[in-house]
Formats: C-alpha cells, structure tokens, sequence
C-alpha cells in the first residue's frame, strides 16, 4: 500500500558499497585542436567559464547554490528511568541501579538564507528537539545557529547565526520569488544535502499546484514537482529557472523512501508570512473558532436533505469557545468565512485560521434547509499539542 514518506532527517548512516567512477579517456581521434580551441582551454584554465549551453541552467544553479546551506542537528535522548529505582524494597535487595547515560541523537538537513542578516529558512521537522544546531555555508564557513522559532502546522521553522569575529556575515540571501507567476510544467531545480552527500542539484517540473489532503501537515498548500528530492533534502530549495526560491521542499510520496518522482514543497508565498511572523514575534498567529468539521459524503447530504455536499458539517462546537459564542450549531453546514466560499473542512480551516484574532467576521450557514447568517468573533489559535504531550 502506498504511503507517504516524510523527509525526517534523523539518525542517517550513509553505507556507500560500490563507487562507479568514470574515466575520462584522452579523445585521441578529435585530433589536434584548432586555434579556437586552444584559447578555449587557456581561458577555462584562468578561470573564465564558457558561456551556459542552451538548455542549461547554469546560472540559475550558480546564483542560488550560495544561499543553501546544510544543517547538522545534535539531540541528547535521555535513557528511560527504571519504574523500581524508588521503590525501597527493590533498593534493599538489589542496592543502588546506576542509571544507564542518555545517548547522542544526530540529523542533518538543509536550509536557505534568507537575509542578509542571518536568518535561515528551514523545516521544523530538521530542527525539532535538537539542542545543538551547527550551519555549513557553500563557502565553507561553519556556524552555531540558534532557533528562532518554529510552526509544526507548516513545518517551517527559523535560524539565526551570529556574526563572525569580523563581525561581518556577508551572506548570500537568496531571492524570493513571486507565486502568482509560477506555473504548472514551468522547469524548476531542488537543491539540498541528500543523504548528506553534500550539496546537490535535480531538475524537474511543477506537476501540480496547491496539492492538500495529503496528510502531511496542518496547513497544506503544496507545490508538487518530479525533480528529485530525498533525505537530506529537507528544508533546501525549490528554485525557478532564473535563481529565485519558489519552495522550501518538504516531503515525497514513496513506497521505499527514496525519490519515486512525486515530492512536496511549501510554497514562498505561505513560507514567507510564516517567516515574518516568526521573526516578527517568535510564533505564528492564526484565528480559531472552536468547531471540529468533518467532509460532507453523498451519503450525509442524503441523511440531511442538502442540495450538495458543498461546505463542512460542523461535527462538534467547544463550549464557551468563539463559534459557541457566535451560534454555530452542531449539524449546521458552514457555507462561507467572510464572504469565501467553503468546498471542504480544509479549505474552512484555511480561512478561519487567515482572520486576525478579536476581528468580528461574518459566516454564512445552512441550518435545517434555511440559510443562516452568523458573526463570530475569532479567537486564537492554541498550538499544536505533539504526540506525548
């Protein structure tokens, strides 16, 4: 059965078996080469690359490959504590159990400058729980990044380096691009450290925009594309074929783990407001209203006499919470969130999580056949609780 396959970027021991290498064998049957030839040679050998043949997308990879980075994670697991290590009457008969120590959890990942100053766009999956995290420039610099903060319902997450002892970072940020004019079928390039190998450059396409229900986050909005995109790559760089970020990649659909041609990026659109908030304020703000939802099949349309399955039945309402205060029902069919149209639970979570907390915001209902119209005032958002907590 098909599953997909997150890029958690944890615990990775590469074992390389075999080597192919390739020999470049002298091309004695080109014979001697012209004049043309030779200058050619002598500017490549001062330096001077030729020009990018056609079809080549050379300085699109030349201009953002300084911007991505790799990032090595270093977690300390604590070793579980024995459930009788207090209990007296084991400590008579078996005296004082020393405790085993906690081991050393390690992942890398990839990441892409942003500023200037320092910040570095990433995914939280790579950075999640670490307590040390160490950046490595395509220069060859090395640096202590630090957390600013982090948004598991998108996955994305920010870094900080600090200066070096010149005091001067002079990054490489890479260049935004603009979402409204990505296409599907435009070319695009994923950049990042797969499997640690170091960084890497893959082509492909944008296969499909605005992809969701995918399972994967929260907050699914993503670009789908072929280029290759395995582990180690998360967190690296979606680019268009002039240079400019389009994505942070994030996940792939796969049965073995490695690239089967279907991967997922966060798009720069939602990448950028989560990255301004962050830095902005250490977290990211979203409106909530306190409703759980849930898709409306063929067969719940029938059993509530709805004229489609467009919209979402709400399934519970949380008592006290904004929606309760508003009137929103259980059973009720949630049509539109300021004045938007709502086809499905994820689409409706879209929408109320965009309104600004303490904002009065008008929905549109079915209600028992009736249309219904109700204003709620939208609550915060609480944060996501993980698993074990």
């Amino acid at each position: 059965m098909r599953r997909l396959w997150f890029i958690f970027a944890q615990s990775v021991t590469i074992s390389l078996a075999v080597f192919f290498v390739i020999a470049t064998l002298k091309p004695e049957w080109l014979g001697k080469p012209t004049g043309m030839s030779v200058v050619a040679l002598q500017e490549s050998a001062k330096g001077v690359a030729p020009p990018a043949a056609s079809g080549s997308y050379r300085d699109a990879a030349r201009k953002a490959l300084p911007s991505v980075v790799h990032i090595f994670t270093l977690q300390n697991v604590r070793a579980p504590r024995h459930p009788l290590i207090d209990d007296p009457l084991f400590r008579h008969f078996f005296g004082e159990v020393p405790q085993s120590e906690g081991q050393t959890k390690s992942g890398l990942g990839s990441g892409v400058i942003v500023s200037a100053n320092g910040y570095i766009l990433t995914n939280f999956h790579v950075v999640d729980g670490a307590d040390q995290i160490e950046v490595a420039l395509d220069d060859g610099r090395n640096f202590k990044a630090r957390l600013v903060g982090g948004d598991p319902e998108t996955d994305l997450a920010v870094l900080q380096i600090a200066a070096d002892k010149s005091g001067k970072l002079k990054l490489p940020a890479i260049t935004l691009a603009q979402m409204e004019n990505v296409g599907v079928g435009d070319v695009v390039l994923a950049i990042g450290n797969p499997f640690g190998v170091g960084q890497t450059v893959t082509m492909g396409i944008v296969s499909a925009l605005g992809r969701s229900h995918l399972g994967i986050n929260t907050f699914e909005n993503f670009i789908q594309t072929d280029a290759a995109i395995n582990p180690g790559n998360s967190g690296g760089a979606l680019i268009d074929s002039s240079g400019n970020l389009v994505g942070i990649n994030t996940a792939i659909y796969s049965r073995s783990g490695g690239s089967l041609g279907i991967g997922f990026a966060i798009p720069v659109s939602t990448a950028r407001n989560v990255m301004e908030q962050i830095i902005q304020n250490g977290t990211v703000t979203r409106g909530w209203i306190g409703v759980e939802a849930q898709e409306i099949t063929r067969e719940l349309a029938e059993s509530f006499g709805l004229p489609d399955r467009d919209g979402a039945l709400i399934a519970g309402v949380q008592r006290g919470s904004p929606a309760d205060l508003g009137g929103i029902k259980p059973g009720d069919v949630l049509l539109a969130v300021d004045g938007k149209a709502v086809s499905d639970p994820q689409v409706m979570l879209e929408l109320i999580a965009r309104q600004k907390p303490g904002e009065m915001v008008a929905f549109k209902l079915r209600r028992q056949g009736a249309l219904v119209d109700a204003s709620v005032r939208i609550g915060k958002r609480p944060p996501l609780r993980r698993a074990g907590e």
